[in-house]
C-alpha cells in the first residue's frame, strides 16, 4: 500500500486494486480488481467499488453507495466498460453510478468538485460535468449529459439523451423529457421554461451587460414570433461565440432534432 493509506481489518480490497497515498478504506467496504483510487480517497464504510471504475484525488464517498456494478442495461453484455469519477466529489449515502456500455462509448464520466445527495443515480453512458449538485434521488437516465455548474432539485428525474445546458437550475420533483439550455430555469410535473437562472449568473460573477444580452437573446428565441428555427436563426447572427448568450445559441445549434424545454403558453 501506498504511504498513509488505510484499509479497515473488515474491508475485503482485492490485491490488484491500485490504491494512492493517504487512502482510506473504511469497514466492510469492498473494492474490486480493477479499481483505482486516486490520493486522498476516502471510503466511510459499506461502499462498494466494481468494475473498471477510477476515484479523483479527495473525493469522499458515504456508506452504502454502489459506483461500478453492472448497469441496468439489457444490452449490456459484459464489456469492459469504465466509470471515471473526478476529484474532490461528496458522494453521499446509497448513490449508485454505472458504468457505460458499448452501445454509448463505453464511458461515464463524472467531473470534479461535485455534490450527490442520497439515493442520487447516474446511468450508463453519462457525462456530468464539475460543479454539479444533484439533491436527493435525482434520477438520470442513460446518455444524459449535464454540463458544469448545474443544480438539479431533488426527486427530478432525466428522459435518456437529453443534455442540460452550463448553469442551468433544475427545480425540485421536475421530469425532464426534454434538451435545457445553459442558464436556464426549468421545472414542472413536465418540466418547462420559467426563464433564466439569474442567481447563478450573479454568483458567478457574469457582468450585467452580458446578463442583458442573455435576456434579449432568450426573449428573442423563446419568445418572439415565427417558428422555433426561424427565431433561433436570426438569433445566431446578434451573438459572439463565448458569451452566455452565444452558449445558448450553440448549445441549441449542437443537436437540432432534439426537442428543447420551452416557456408554458
Amino acid at each position: 500500500m501506498a504511504s498513509g493509506t488505510q484499509v479497515h481489518a473488515t474491508a475485503v480490497v482485492d490485491p490488484a486494486a491500485r490504491l494512492g497515498q493517504d487512502v482510506i478504506v473504511g469497514p466492510l467496504c469492498v473494492v474490486g480488481p480493477d479499481v483505482e483510487l486516486g490520493d486522498g480517497v476516502e471510503l466511510k464504510s459499506h461502499v462498494a467499488v466494481a468494475g473498471h471504475t477510477s476515484i479523483g484525488a479527495g473525493t469522499v464517498v458515504f456508506p452504502f453507495a454502489s459506483l461500478g456494478h453492472a448497469p441496468q442495461d439489457l444490452k449490456y453484455h459484459g464489456e469492459p466498460s469504465r466509470l471515471e469519477i473526478g476529484a474532490r466529489n461528496r458522494i453521499r449515502e446509497h448513490v449508485t453510478m454505472n458504468p457505460g456500455t458499448e452501445g454509448g462509448g463505453m464511458l461515464t464520466r463524472v467531473g470534479d468538485d461535485g455534490l450527490y445527495m442520497v439515493g442520487v443515480h447516474i446511468a450508463h453512458d453519462c457525462m456530468v460535468g464539475n460543479r454539479v449538485i444533484m439533491a436527493n434521488n435525482v434520477t438520470l437516465a442513460g446518455h444524459v449529459v449535464v454540463e458544469d455548474n448545474v443544480v438539479i432539485g431533488g426527486l427530478s428525474a432525466f428522459h435518456q439523451f437529453v443534455r442540460i445546458g452550463a448553469g442551468a437550475m433544475i427545480g425540485g420533483m421536475s421530469a425532464v423529457e426534454s434538451d435545457v439550455v445553459p442558464f436556464a430555469l426549468v421545472k414542472g410535473d413536465r418540466a418547462f421554461l420559467d426563464g433564466l437562472n439569474y442567481v447563478g449568473l450573479q454568483r458567478r460573477g457574469v457582468e450585467k451587460a452580458q446578463i442583458h444580452e442573455l435576456r434579449e437573446i432568450y426573449r428573442q428565441v423563446f419568445e418572439g414570433e415565427g417558428t422555433l428555427k426561424e427565431r433561433l436563426a436570426a438569433a445566431a447572427g446578434k451573438v459572439q461565440s463565448g458569451t452566455p448568450a452565444g452558449q445558448i445559441i450553440e448549445f441549441m445549434l449542437a443537436r437540432e432534432s432534439r426537442a428543447f424545454c420551452q416557456p408554458r403558453r
